[in-house]
């Protein structure tokens, strides 16, 4: 009880911390001083009138948001001894097999700048930057000559390290239990079984109304939809991102979408956000860099030859490169397992006053990345505002797909929990792809990296992230990933490699997400 209650003022003191560097923080202090001029405000009861004050003027809802919002990025507690890195990741091996990580990419990098003789950064001469500036909207028409370059990594380069992942304390003798040895994760992480998944996933259960399954054409809509959209509409007036959170894991309608994301987020756009994202437009017209280079081949390689984001191509280069300036995403690393990369200016090399994050945002874009905002571009059509979703979900959700660590919406646990539901569960489907050299985490593996964009038919995909969204989890991930295989299971049982394998497996736009969960939780018998 004692440890609960240190471990929620440790909790409640780093917030306050926090919040107090924001610009809630300076909004509420100019509020409180100006509530002192109304007369309802009594000097003998201070406190509790410029309490009241807030809450009936709707600051209160702001500050509960803002604290709401902290607590679903917030690392775990841990204990209060506990070192930094701890925070970012707990197992040393992790961290260590995350920062060899991080050196062959900067590796894979630095080769590609010295092989092209292109600096990693350089100030753009002024002709270049009026240029830039007047086809801003239109870099889509843009064909730079991007033959030499290549993506610094892809899903499967990752796929290889995280196979070769290993404990270093944990006993690999022939004691271990045969099934240990059947998937390609070799690490022991704790992962949900059915029954916990049911238990963590109950509002997707067949008792209860879904969008992306009740609203179909058979169902009357006055049965489910008018009435959760109805409820929607509550939610969004009450601006509560608690109960926004609560309602979306039933789905999202699509005209509320990007409202309760938003909500969900605790994102505001106030006039100083869209200043912010001008500077970083400037400072990309300003400045050019290396990935800017990656960030053009991977839009080009990616969403401009997919049917349904090649339209959003201008939106991708700029939310992708003002993305690629933005230093406020480096505080993310204070809970995510990776750490910035260095660079030096030229001539110092070594030497530490001189290091600085390189790129400024601390992320290096590989092959596939430009899919986790495209389709994002159905719900924003103002850049800024579009820009500040995607960075609020980067920071939250998706860095874990493409850092090592042990958290359980990372991809190592996600990857785990693929395996073991598909040994447990699908036991003879799982073993015959195995035989014939296909097994299923070399298929499904790049759809979990993507979070299934660019797989799924839009309305799809949407539907998966608003519960990724309303369980603050990527689990359900996994789940799909294993309810696809679960499908599709009477044609693999055909299928004699991995090749065939991938063929019956290629095509998933025709796939509907919400009956497939549901039936491979709440249908499997167990």
């Amino acid at each position: 009880m004692l440890q609960e209650e240190s471990d929620l003022s440790l909790i409640i003191a780093q917030i306050v911390q926090k919040l107090k560097g924001s610009n809630l923080y300076a909004q509420l202090e100019r509020q409180a001083w100006a509530s002192l001029q109304r007369p309802e405000i009594k000097l003998e009861s201070l406190k509790e009138d410029i309490k009241e004050y807030f809450k009936v003027s709707g600051w209160e809802k702001k500050l509960q948001n803002a604290v709401y919002s902290e607590l679903n990025v917030y690392p775990l507690p841990s204990h209060p001894a506990a070192p930094p890195e701890h925070l970012k990741e707990p197992l040393v091996y992790m961290r260590k097999a995350q920062g060899s990580w991080e050196k062959r990419i900067l590796k894979s990098l630095n080769s590609m700048c010295t092989e092209l003789s292109i600096p990693l950064a350089r100030k753009r001469p002024v002709g270049e930057q009026k240029e830039l500036l007047n086809k801003w909207n239109e870099m889509g028409t843009d064909e730079p000559d991007l033959s030499l370059f290549r993506p610094v990594y892809a899903p499967k380069d990752f796929l290889e390290v995280l196979i070769n992942l290993r404990n270093p304390n944990y006993e690999n003798g022939d004691s271990l239990s045969f099934r240990t040895h059947l998937g390609l994760i070799q690490v022991p992480l704790k992962v949900k079984d059915i029954p916990e998944l049911k238990e963590c996933f109950a509002e997707l259960g067949l008792n209860t109304g879904q969008l992306g399954i009740d609203d179909s054409t058979q169902v009357p809509p006055e049965l489910f939809e008018n009435e959760h959209v109805r409820i929607g509409q509550k939610v969004l007036a009450e601006q509560d991102s608690a109960a926004a959170q609560q309602y979306i894991r039933q789905g999202s309608p699509t005209a509320l979408r990007a409202e309760l994301w938003a909500l969900i987020l605790n994102i505001s756009s106030q006039p100083e956000d869209i200043l912010y994202y001008e500077q970083l437009k400037m400072n990309v017209i300003q400045h050019d860099l290396l990935v800017d280079s990656l960030i053009y081949k991977d839009v080009k390689l990616t969403a401009s030859n997919d049917d349904y984001y090649f339209v959003f191509e201008d939106y991708l280069y700029q939310v992708l490169l003002c993305f690629s300036r933005d230093t406020s995403v480096l505080g993310h690393f204070a809970y995510n397992s990776a750490s910035p990369p260095k660079s030096y200016i030229r001539g110092k090399l070594g030497l530490e006053e001189y290091a600085v994050f390189y790129p400024p945002n601390g992320v290096i874009p590989f092959h596939g990345f430009s899919m986790y905002v495209a389709p994002l571009c159905f719900l924003y059509h103002e850049p800024y505002k579009l820009y500040q979703i995607f960075r609020e979900m980067y920071v939250r959700f998706f860095f874990r797909l493409h850092s090592i660590s042990s958290h359980p919406s990372g991809i190592v646990s996600l990857c785990l929990l693929f395996e073991t539901l598909l040994q447990t569960y699908l036991p003879q489907l799982f073993y015959h792809l195995r035989e014939i050299g296909a097994q299923p985490l070399r298929i499904s593996f790049k759809w979990m990296v993507r979070a299934f964009s660019g797989y799924l038919a839009t309305d799809q995909l949407l539907l998966l992230w608003d519960r990724i969204l309303g369980y603050n989890s990527l689990e359900i991930l996994a789940v799909l990933a294993a309810a696809v295989f679960a499908f599709r299971a009477v044609n693999l049982m055909e299928v004699t490699s991995l090749a065939a394998a991938e063929a019956v497996l290629a095509d998933l736009s025709t796939l509907k997400v919400m009956p497939l969960l549901q039936i491979f939780l709440f249908a499997t018998v167990t």
